[in-house]
């Protein structure tokens, strides 16, 4: 009889060992869920599968029996809705704080959605107080009023578009110069080169016990970028098409709507360009081909702005792809605004440099789509502006975009590839001896060429319709402003 208890015994914790191994494979073997951004979850995949994801809770709504959320990310403009037991309801999930939901993807019956994810478990991440966060639940804050919240403004749903409008805009137009034969070139952020010779310029010297006032930490005095042109110019003498694509900065003591002391410039050289033509069209080819890219890679953002923010400019952008860009010349530009009837603040002569209320009557006159204005008053240009040799007009080859809602968008010039005419202009400005690597540049197998900027910044208000440059770039930086 003992031996027969014993043989049971022995059965059944030998069952029980395998029961325990049993329940541990099935633990073991339990599908991890996978990690989805919302982007992914709302168009689909996965579908049917156990999900992880991750975000911050964009509105929360609990009923007797179910608890509604909608979860973002910023990986799309849509959030996804998470649908959970009333059980896992929270006093601390509340608008603005960040969670992790862990659930079944499912088709959702709403015909508003495809999908909703339906919530196993819910971990608050990060607590948010709605009362004290500037941003409310289901209000429509102003540009304007979301502008006082640098730090936090990335959470609204129309910044957190802007952000991805211009993360895309950038890759368009990486991509563009890529498929066109350009080689990226990283210009320095330090110089010494005032390229655009206004000398509205950022001093650079070092900070600290082991440096003198009057000691320069390099040998001559170094500035923060103006422009990445000199360099590119430098390049393209060994490189037939060079771009460049960074920050730059101006020390305009300027709080306008226009002007940021820090911003984005996308600069092109070419060489063996013949006329400006040669850089008009890779002017309009880039906008066009970047404009394209973000309306069908940002639809639903663009749309955000198009609807709610810049009523009605979508046909603008439209009219602007649809259209070629017309060509005038400045001497043609004169004429056109000393004909209207409008009453402008600036004068219009000739020789005059235009400003942004005549550039935007040009634009209208032209139909309100972008327009090429080329051969400026040669005394309008910098040094290294091909002089056109005309008479008695002294013009120079160069050559403004203008665009609608913006005026200036792109400036660009023929280079001044001509030794003794270079030399003669850099003598008369007193700058030869500065400049004498310049020189070089064209005493060793020069060629002709040219080259232009576009402000980043400005290509987004254009596109956009936004009219204040601080509303498209992620920290702006502009006179008396708060430097974060």
């Amino acid at each position: 009889m003992l031996q027969a208890a014993a043989k049971t015994l022995s059965v059944a914790t030998t069952t029980s060992v395998s029961r325990g191994i049993l329940l541990s494979i099935r633990h073991y073997c339990k599908k991890t869920p996978a990690k989805l951004r919302v982007s992914e979850a709302v168009s689909g995949a996965e579908l049917g599968a156990n999900v992880k994801v991750q975000g911050w809770v964009r509105s929360v709504r609990a009923q007797k029996s179910h608890l509604f959320l909608h979860v973002n990310d910023g990986s799309s403009l849509q959030s996804l809705q998470v649908v959970a037991s009333s059980e896992l309801n929270d006093p601390l999930l509340t608008f603005g704080s960040a969670v992790e939901v862990t659930g079944t993807l499912k088709k959702s019956p709403n015909p508003k959605q495809l999908v909703e994810l339906e919530a196993e478990q819910i971990h608050i991440v990060g607590k948010c107080n709605p009362l004290e966060f500037p941003f409310k639940i289901k209000e429509r804050h102003s540009l304007e009023y979301i502008r006082k919240f640098p730090h936090l403004r990335c959470r609204t749903n129309a910044f957190s578009s802007l952000l991805r409008i211009r993360s895309e805009a950038t890759t368009a137009v990486h991509s563009y110069f890529k498929e066109n034969g350009f080689l990226q070139i990283h210009t320095p952020v330090i110089t010494s080169n005032d390229c655009e010779g206004a000398g509205e310029l950022f001093k650079i010297e070092p900070s600290g016990p082991d440096y003198e006032e009057e000691e320069h930490f390099f040998s001559v005095p170094a500035f923060l970028t103006v422009s990445g042109q000199l360099h590119l110019e430098l390049m393209s003498g060994a490189f037939s098409k060079v771009y460049t694509f960074g920050p730059t900065f101006r020390a305009e003591n300027s709080q306008s709507r226009r002007h940021l002391a820090e911003f984005y410039m996308v600069e092109a050289e070419v060489s063996f360009a013949q006329s400006l033509e040669d850089l008009t069209k890779v002017m309009e080819g880039m906008f066009r081909s970047a404009t394209e890219h973000v309306l069908a890679h940002c639809a639903e953002d663009v749309d955000l702005f198009h609807k709610h923010v810049t009523h009605g400019h979508r046909e603008i952008v439209e009219a602007m792809l649809k259209n070629r860009f017309p060509t005038i010349t400045y001497s043609e530009a004169i004429n056109i605004l000393n004909r209207s009837s409008e009453n402008f603040a600036f004068p219009t002569d000739w020789g005059c440099d235009l400003q942004t209320e005549h550039e935007k009557y040009l634009v209208k006159h032209c139909g309100n789509i972008p327009v090429f204005v080329t051969d400026y008053p040669y005394d309008l240009k910098p040094f290294y502006a091909r002089d056109n040799q005309d008479h008695p007009e002294h013009t120079a080859a160069a050559v403004d975009l203008l665009v609608p809602g913006v005026g200036e968008l792109c400036g660009g010039s023929l280079r001044e590839e001509r030794l003794d005419l270079l030399r003669a202009r850099l003598q008369q400005a007193g700058l030869e001896d500065t400049y004498s690597w310049y020189l070089d540049l064209r005493r060793f197998g020069s060629v002709p060429h040219g080259g232009f900027g576009m402000g980043f910044e400005r290509y987004l208000l254009c596109i956009l319709g936004v009219d204040n440059i601080k509303d498209v770039i992620p920290f702006p930086r502009f006179s008396h402003s708060c430097v974060l």
